[in-house]
């Protein structure tokens, strides 16, 4: 079992294998997008009905293929979930719908009853980058990144009512329990809704963000 954990790490190694020292270099085709007309998936469907139920405002995206494999399929660009999220790009419906639920039903609340300030605004390093995996090197066909398929959401910190903002930087081993407490809640309750999160505690590449994906795992660091 030990084994199989420790090669699971290694697969995942630098935000899933994203974010470490540099992106291998995989690139967007230089003239552009190809939009890819298929049918929608009827999974897909149903996510976007899931979305709509949830009062969740949301546009969705063209399928599109952005080459050297950063492809975006049954993707959405999230309006409104009821708190203000800063820099999300295209994201693929199934991510989009548990990061909804995370702020929504963990993150929320936690900032109310650990913090005592309602949460007011969630600041996002991003999610769509056409990117290859650290680890590769630096070799021309290092393995995708969750990021390069629009499937990953990295989360930075959050703003309160009451004017604090609470960064991953600053606050995952904060002198302040309340703050390492929220970090804790926060994201143990990522762990049972996303395939991977990877924090602090990972490796040194992730100080400052939580990385939250819907690609492999279950893996929780």
């Amino acid at each position: 079992m030990r084994i199989g954990v420790m090669f699971l790490a290694l697969l995942l190694a630098g935000c899933a294998g994203d974010d470490n020292d540099r992106p291998a270099p995989i690139r967007e085709r230089r003239s552009g997008p190809i939009t890819l007309n298929r049918p929608t998936p009827r999974e897909t469907q149903q996510c976007f009905a899931d979305l709509s139920r949830e009062r969740v405002r949301y546009s969705p995206l063209p399928d599109r293929d952005f080459g050297s494999g950063c492809i975006v399929t049954g993707a959405v660009e999230l309006l409104d979930i009821g708190v203000p999220v800063t820099n999300l790009k295209s994201m693929r419906c199934p991510l989009a719908r548990t990061f909804t639920a995370w702020v929504r039903f963990a993150v929320a609340p936690a900032a109310k009853q650990i913090l005592g300030s309602e949460l007011v605004r969630v600041e996002s390093f991003g999610t769509y980058s056409c990117r290859g995996i650290i680890g590769g090197g630096g070799q021309s066909g290092a393995r995708m990144s969750e990021h390069g398929l629009g499937n990953a959401v990295d989360v930075g910190g959050f703003v309160l009512a009451d004017g604090r903002r609470i960064r991953v930087e600053t606050g995952w081993r904060s002198g302040d329990p309340a703050v390492r407490q929220f970090f804790e809640v926060i994201h143990n309750s990522a762990c049972k809704r996303f395939r991977t999160v990877l924090g602090p505690d990972y490796n040194a590449a992730h100080y400052n963000h939580l990385h939250l994906d819907m690609g492999r795992g279950p893996f929780c660091a």
